[in-house]
């Protein structure tokens, strides 16, 4: 098996915090380079992560042959740049969710050759948990799925965080309200139809800092959920079905060094048993997938189209926001 040569394009803390050290647990890959916007900072971040390379541009980086892969979770505004400039140097691009600011932006993606793999990193879509639950309603173990409830937030009024920015894409929708949408695609396996939201904007940072919304799934199936960048942190998924319930305990943030839980629900209101998975870490499940798709040893189906029909429906739920009405995706 040919191991995939990945670079890492910047030092963002996401990546050097949850994602490649998570890539780096595997046996299917190697991350050959890193690379920031000055070299010092590639260099601090290779020496800490054991990672051979460190280059100070991007642009450098992507000019070494032997990079087969690059992972890019630079601010919203340069996930489609970067992604294009990195297709163009015939690098197959896992690029951070969400992949664009509006799905007019994520469409550029179109351009890129059908040989270069382009995914959004949704690790959800990976991990031990998350198969298990799409496997479980696929078989009807909780009936017919009808509602999913989604709470995700946390607390973050830093100026300087980007997440606080809404000229670079900001705010919770992109950032976390991306998750409830891509996980009731996943588990319900349709396209909502119509959203429905309420947004409240920071005063002074102009970003969305609480929205409800809700997605019309049709055949009387629907989500719910509430995104948040100023309450409590919490995040928990329930997915009702007509004999049952699977409660997921940490969907999103699930830690890599303990067992990830489900509660799986009968007839009886909080009577049932929680399922704990093998330890395991979704970042290297996702960056090991993407590797198979790469080798062709399975078929590609995170791609550019899944990820600008997840524009469109972010971009739906900023219309009903600002409309105060149902739109449709």
């Amino acid at each position: 098996m040919k191991k995939i040569k990945w670079g890492i394009i910047s030092t963002a803390n996401i990546g050097v915090a949850k994602v490649i050290p998570g890539m780096l647990k595997s046996d299917q890959l190697e991350v050959a380079a890193i690379s920031s916007r000055t070299l010092k900072s590639a260099r601090e971040w290779a020496g800490k992560l054991g990672i051979s390379k460190a280059y100070g541009s991007y642009e450098e980086m992507l000019a070494d042959p032997d990079i087969d892969a690059v992972y890019n979770p630079l601010p919203n505004h340069l996930h489609v740049p970067l992604t294009l400039a990195s297709a163009k140097a015939g690098k197959h691009v896992l690029c951070e969710k969400p992949i664009a600011i509006t799905a007019k932006e994520a469409a550029k993606l179109r351009a890129i050759p059908k040989k270069i793999v382009v995914a959004e990193a949704f690790m959800v879509r990976h991990a031990l948990q998350w198969i298990d639950v799409r496997r479980r309603v696929k078989s009807g173990d909780i009936g017919e799925v009808r509602a999913i409830q989604v709470m995700f937030s946390y607390f973050n009024r830093d100026p300087k965080n980007v997440r606080n920015m809404a000229a670079i894409g900001g705010g919770g929708l992109l950032d976390i309200g991306c998750y409830p949408i891509t996980v009731s695609r996943f588990i319900f396996g349709a396209e909502p139809v119509r959203v429905a939201a309420t947004i409240d904007f920071d005063p002074k940072f102009k970003t969305d800092r609480l929205m409800g919304g809700m997605a019309d799934f049709g055949k009387g199936r629907h989500l719910g959920f509430t995104a948040s960048t100023q309450l409590a942190p919490f995040q928990r998924v329930q997915i009702m079905g007509t004999k049952g319930r699977l409660e997921v305990e940490i969907p999103f943030n699930a830690p890599p060094d303990m067992p990830n839980r489900v509660f799986v629900q009968g007839m009886e209101m909080n009577v049932g048993e929680w399922l704990s998975y093998p330890v395991s870490d979704q970042y290297m499940l996702e960056a090991e997938a993407f590797g198979r798709v790469i080798r062709k040893e399975e078929k590609h189906i995170w791609g550019i189209e899944d990820a600008i029909q997840n524009m469109k429906i972010i971009d739906a739920f900023f219309k009903a926001g600002k409309s105060g009405k149902w739109e449709r995706v």
